[in-house]
């Protein structure tokens, strides 16, 4: 990058980081999460002051999709069902819990994923990575938590994929997480990692949460007694919602 590319980037930065902090109710506030090294995330940050709905909330609520417990299934916590053949890939089990700050189980969650499949490639129309896609896995996936606030997913080890962000740009490993809480307007969307993948240090993506102990609450951890013998690995990811543990989640880059 030219001496006056990298000043100006600079310079875009401390403007990005001056116009979206927004105060928390406690009065503290929010770190900037405009991380100039990750280039689509200087498009997608609010830099005017949120809308205030006005009328009643609830009416907004009443015009969005519902999902009952009958319309969740077990086969849709299982993507290595979904589809006549096995899918390709390292089988997993990815489990843990949702909790309050407190450590009190969230129960009847609705949580789903999305992930690319063995090979790093979205079953999506979008994505013309020049990897082979899997007849047998469209990689998308949901469960309710039960009453100790735990999932379950039985699914494939995604692959790493470039993303054109930067020169020799590729994303680790990762599944994304949806979580919905007793409404769709109360909806939280995060990342979760594997253990030891070399490609964290040069991902803009996961660096973007500049803190060192929020950043290393979304990697998982394997699991061996998850693990069962001739089928898959486990791995163990806790959410937790709110509080100074709190999971990192991408809503937080917007304000």
């Amino acid at each position: 990058m030219p001496l006056t590319d990298a000043r100006q980037t600079i310079l875009d930065q401390k403007a990005i980081d001056a116009e979206i902090a927004a105060v928390r109710p406690d009065g503290s506030t929010h770190p900037s999460r405009a991380y100039a090294p990750y280039r689509s995330s200087l498009l997608r940050h609010p830099r005017l002051p949120a809308i205030v709905v006005q009328g009643d909330p609830d009416a907004v609520e009443l015009t969005g999709p519902v999902f009952g417990a009958t319309d969740v299934t077990e086969l849709d916590a299982d993507l290595t069902r979904q589809h006549p053949g096995e899918p390709l890939g390292e089988r997993i089990t990815v489990s843990g819990r949702v909790l309050d700050r407190d450590g009190r189980p969230v129960r009847g969650q609705l949580v789903e994923i999305w992930q690319a499949n063995a090979s790093g490639r979205y079953a999506h129309q979008r994505d013309q990575h020049p990897a082979p896609l899997d007849p047998h896995f469209t990689g998308v996936g949901r469960c309710l938590t039960d009453d100790q606030g735990r999932y379950r997913f039985t699914t494939v080890k995604p692959g790493a994929y470039p993303w054109r962000n930067h020169l020799y740009a590729w994303r680790p490993a990762h599944i994304h997480f949806s979580l919905f809480g007793t409404a769709f307007t109360q909806r939280l969307v995060t990342q979760m990692y594997f253990p030891g993948d070399p490609l964290f240090r040069y991902d803009p993506a996961l660096q973007s949460v500049t803190d060192a102990a929020a950043r290393a609450r979304l990697v998982a951890a394997y699991d061996h007694d998850m693990s069962q013998p001739e089928f898959s690995l486990g791995y163990q990811w806790d959410i937790v919602l709110d509080g100074p543990r709190t999971t990192w989640t991408e809503g937080e880059q917007q304000w």
